[in-house]
This record gives C-alpha cells, sequence and structure tokens, in this order.
C-alpha cells in the first residue's frame, strides 16, 4: 500500500466567512454578481487571503446547503439576473417585478422559490445557448453528472417537486425503459436545468478568477454526506444503505452534544463502504476532484466520519439511539488525496471526536479547527484556547452553526465571563467579541476565519444557521453599506501586526482614514461600521 501523501501547510493568513446568499442584492438573495466583486474588493483591500462561501449546491428542504439536490451542482439562485440583462437575455422590468421580499436583512426561500425560476425560463428560452462551443464542451466535461442532475429535477418538477421515493414505482426503481421514456417527455425541461448548470459555472469561475488574481482564495465546504432526495442517491443506489425497495435501512447525524440534548438527525443515507471500496472510492474521486476544481481549499464538514460514523435507525424521530460504526480511514483519505492537485483540504474535526481521528488527520496533514466560542468554560486545559493551538490549525470567533459573539457572550454564565476576561485582557463584557478577534489573529493558527456578523459586531438577530431546526435559518444577509473602508483599514493593520498579509498585499497597504490612528486594536473593529465605503 502507498503512503498517504501528506498535504502541504496553507500559509499564515486570514480570512471571512460569508455565505454568496448573505450577499446584497436587489433580487432576494446574494448571487454572483456586482456586489460579489465588491465583496472580493473588500477583502484584498483588508489584507484578507480567504472567502469561505459554504456549499454551493442546490437548495433543498429547509434550505440549508448542506442538503443539495446533487453533490456536483450549483444553486441556480446564485445566477446572477443582471447579467442576463447585460447580455440582452432579460429587460430590467423583468427582473425587478417579481416579489423578491420585502426585508433586505433576510432571504425569504419561499418567494425565491416561487419567482426564480419563471425568471430564469424567460432567459433559457431567449437564448442560443446550444449552439454555443462553450455550452458543448461544458456539456461533454461534465456529463457523468450533469445528465443524471438535469434528468433527475425534470422528473422531480414533473411530479411536483416530490422526493424520487414518492414517484412511481418504475421511475423510482431507475427502470431503463422508465427513463429513457422520461427523457424523451421532458427533454425541453432537461436543457432548461443543463443551461442553468452551464450559467452557474460560467459565472463562478469568472468571479473565481476574479478573487484569485487579486489574492484571495475561495475555501468551499463539503457535507460528507448527500441527500437522499439527490440524483446522486436516486442514480446510484448501490453507492448507499438501502434495502431492496430503495429505502434507507439507516441515516446520519451525531448523538446528543453541545449543539442539541437529543443529537442531531440528518437523515442522509449512509455510504456502502464496502462496496465504494471494491472500486478504489471511485464515486468519491470524481467528487473531490471536482470540488478541487471548484475550490481553492474544500473544507470536508464532519471528517469524523471518514474513520467512524453515527448510524441511526431509519425513522426513529432523534438521534439518540444510534451506534458508531467504522469507516474506511486511511484507504479513503489516500484516495481523496490522490485528486487534489494544488488544492487543499480543512478538515472539520469537532464533535465526537476520537484519537484515530487526529491522528488520520494529521498523517495527511489537513489543519482541523479550532472554535473560540468553546474555549472560555473557566478552565485554562480547554483545547479551544489559542494557547494550546498548533501552527496547522484554522482558528474560527465561531461558524454558520453557532451563534455571533455579540450573542454568544451575552448569555455566558459570570464565571465563564470571568475567565474570558481575564484570559483576554479586557475589562467589560461587551469588549469580548472585539478582543477574540485579535486573539485568533495574534495566534499560532496559521489560518484566521472570522464571521461577517462578528466583524460587524451583530447580535443573535443576524444569526445564520441553528442546528437541529428547520426554519428561520439561512436567512441572514449583509446590507449594502455595512462593509465599510474603516473595517478594511482595521482588518488590514491586524493582518500586517500579526503576519497574516497575503505577501502581494504587504506593500500595498490601503490609505488609512483617521479613525484608524492610535486607536487600540479592539476597539477598532467595534468602531468600523460609521465609515461607509
Amino acid at each position: 500500500m502507498s503512503m498517504l501523501h501528506k498535504q502541504a501547510p496553507l500559509g499564515r493568513g486570514a480570512g471571512v466567512l460569508l455565505p454568496v446568499a448573505s450577499l446584497p442584492s436587489a433580487h432576494g438573495i446574494g448571487t454572483f454578481g456586482e456586489e460579489a466583486y465588491r465583496f472580493v474588493d473588500f477583502l484584498q483591500a483588508a489584507g484578507q487571503r480567504y472567502w469561505q462561501v459554504l456549499p454551493l449546491g442546490p437548495t433543498s428542504y429547509g434550505d440549508s446547503p448542506y442538503q443539495s439536490f446533487s453533490a456536483f451542482a450549483g444553486n441556480p439562485y446564485f445566477i446572477d439576473l443582471d447579467t442576463f440583462v447585460e447580455e440582452g437575455l432579460l429587460t430590467p422590468e423583468e427582473v425587478n417585478a417579481p416579489d423578491w421580499g420585502n426585508n433586505p436583512e433576510f432571504v425569504d426561500y419561499a418567494k425565491i422559490y416561487q419567482n426564480r425560476f419563471a425568471v430564469l425560463h424567460k432567459a433559457f428560452q431567449r437564448s442560443n445557448f446550444r449552439q454555443s462551443a462553450d455550452y458543448r464542451t461544458f456539456c461533454s466535461s461534465n456529463e457523468e453528472w450533469l445528465d443524471d442532475y438535469s434528468l433527475y429535477m425534470a422528473i422531480k418538477m414533473h411530479f411536483g417537486a416530490h422526493e424520487w421515493l414518492k414517484w412511481p414505482e418504475d421511475i423510482r426503481m431507475n427502470e431503463p425503459k422508465a427513463v429513457e421514456g422520461f427523457r424523451l417527455l421532458l427533454q425541453d425541461e432537461i436543457d432548461f436545468w443543463k443551461f442553468c448548470q452551464y450559467q452557474f459555472f460560467r459565472q463562478w469561475y469568472k468571479l473565481k478568477a476574479y478573487a484569485n488574481v487579486r489574492g484571495v482564495r475561495i475555501i468551499g465546504d463539503i457535507p460528507i454526506y448527500v441527500s437522499l432526495d439527490s440524483a446522486d442517491v436516486w442514480r446510484h443506489p448501490s453507492l448507499f444503505q438501502l434495502d431492496k425497495q430503495r429505502r434507507p435501512t439507516a441515516v446520519s447525524g451525531v448523538p446528543p452534544d453541545n449543539f442539541s440534548a437529543t443529537g442531531q438527525l440528518w437523515g442522509n443515507p449512509l455510504y456502502h463502504w464496502e462496496h465504494m471500496e471494491q472500486d478504489g472510492f471511485a464515486w468519491w474521486k470524481k467528487r473531490m476532484a471536482f470540488s478541487a476544481k471548484l475550490y481553492d481549499i474544500v473544507r470536508i464538514d464532519h471528517f469524523i466520519g471518514m474513520v467512524r460514523y453515527y448510524a441511526i435507525p431509519y425513522g426513529e424521530p432523534t438521534a439518540m439511539y444510534g451506534e458508531w460504526r467504522h469507516s474506511p480511514g486511511e484507504a479513503l483519505v489516500r484516495a481523496i488525496s490522490s485528486v487534489m492537485g494544488d488544492s487543499h483540504i480543512i478538515a472539520e474535526d469537532l464533535g465526537c471526536v476520537v484519537p484515530e481521528v487526529y491522528q488520520l488527520r494529521d498523517e495527511a496533514g489537513y489543519p482541523g479547527m479550532k472554535i473560540l466560542q468553546f474555549a472560555f468554560n473557566d478552565t485554562s486545559k480547554n483545547g479551544n484556547l489559542p494557547c494550546h493551538y498548533t501552527a496547522n490549525s484554522v482558528v474560527y470567533s465561531g461558524t454558520h452553526d453557532n451563534e455571533t459573539l455579540k450573542g454568544f457572550f451575552a448569555h455566558q454564565p459570570r464565571r465563564a465571563l470571568h475567565f474570558a476576561c481575564d484570559y483576554l485582557h479586557v475589562k467589560k463584557r461587551e469588549h469580548l467579541p472585539a478582543a477574540c478577534i485579535c486573539a485568533a489573529y495574534e495566534s499560532v493558527a496559521d489560518t484566521a476565519m472570522i464571521q461577517m456578523q462578528d466583524l460587524l459586531g451583530l447580535g443573535n438577530e443576524a444569526r445564520t444557521n441553528y442546528p437541529a431546526t428547520i426554519g428561520n435559518n439561512w436567512r441572514w444577509r449583509l446590507q449594502r453599506g455595512q462593509v465599510t473602508e474603516a473595517l478594511a483599514v482595521q482588518l488590514h493593520d491586524l493582518c500586517e501586526l500579526y503576519a497574516r498579509l497575503p505577501e502581494a498585499a504587504s506593500t500595498d497597504q490601503p490609505k488609512k482614514g483617521p479613525s484608524a490612528e492610535k486607536v487600540p486594536e479592539t476597539e477598532k473593529i467595534q468602531k468600523s461600521s460609521n465609515d461607509k465605503i
């Protein structure tokens, strides 16, 4: 058996966690349009090396980007409609007429779902994309997943958006005659979904190139599991733990933890690891090679699942009564590492971790994660305290699954607050969020990632996700004017002070404004929202 290839360190730097959906736009949800380019400009001016965008796949029930109709496809919501106006496929009136929601601070997913596809259909009908050599190349290069996904979505919409388990028996079971019949019946709709994917990737790779040229690398997440309601499970049932009727025998989740007293019942089908191992994990290789092209750095969510996984009997209402089982571990990681090229992997190693997880992570050279919100339980032995970090790690103020820093410290017990104040050298609770950001930057961890909400000093009204809940998640959006020149200057100063500037940016410091002069670093972050860019 060949040696496990060890990944090189990421290099010292800092970045911002902000989902694409959270960008400003006039059409209800963030897109790959002008505001995305403006945000990249902000990151460059702020000396940031990374932008973490979370998964980019199409969202299904619950609006979570971690539950997608495909492990490969992109979210059509992110296609910029103004680009279609510029290209003559839509008129300004057509993109502005729908009701995209009446509150620019939050995504109204119901209205997006009701209106977005009708507008995209108009652009599809007016486009001559089928005659484009670029489109034909895209289709041939992505044929293996694109044909399955487009067919799946066309059939799904034909049956009222129901998941495949509720389809008629012949097409649910993938009988060849039924599959070919629907290919003929729904050819135009299949082409629509291919058109959406073509436009998504055309716009995404243009934005990614813009970021890369400016020294900003993209961190993208992939959930370890795929959704039951997906083309992957429907077309490749042998890769998953399903019964003869293709219903799951057990599903994914995690046992009770800090996030939920009853655990988290994710409900994804589990992999049939023995079957996958027989062909050298070919599906995983394809998935990771594709992700390595889509992102510069891939954060594997629930990396623990590569060593062991929690199996919950199908039909259980909570995650309390599952059992731990073994995953392939090193054999799987070796297969993944072989296709990553120049892209890197971050291991999300939070939760119920066993020593084998850390050993595999370190042998592969993948950085693990530290969460500052988990650090202040009044004991100096807590591994999330910066004094315990190693260089090859990524420190977060909090992830998309956590509260904002302001919201977190607002309700901590007195003893924990005293400990945090002592550790971070501040006297007042309201100074703790800014002190956490500085602590992340000054730590030895190679990579420091801060949620945009924390940089803006927002409370839990801006929280992204409440794990183990459905509804009211993934909705918060950045507003025009919230990203300021003062904030860019202050972050640049922090990057320079703690040696986190990209090499190209170290000699190209943005001009300082008066508010950045002789202000303590912890106060600078708090004052950042006054001067609008």
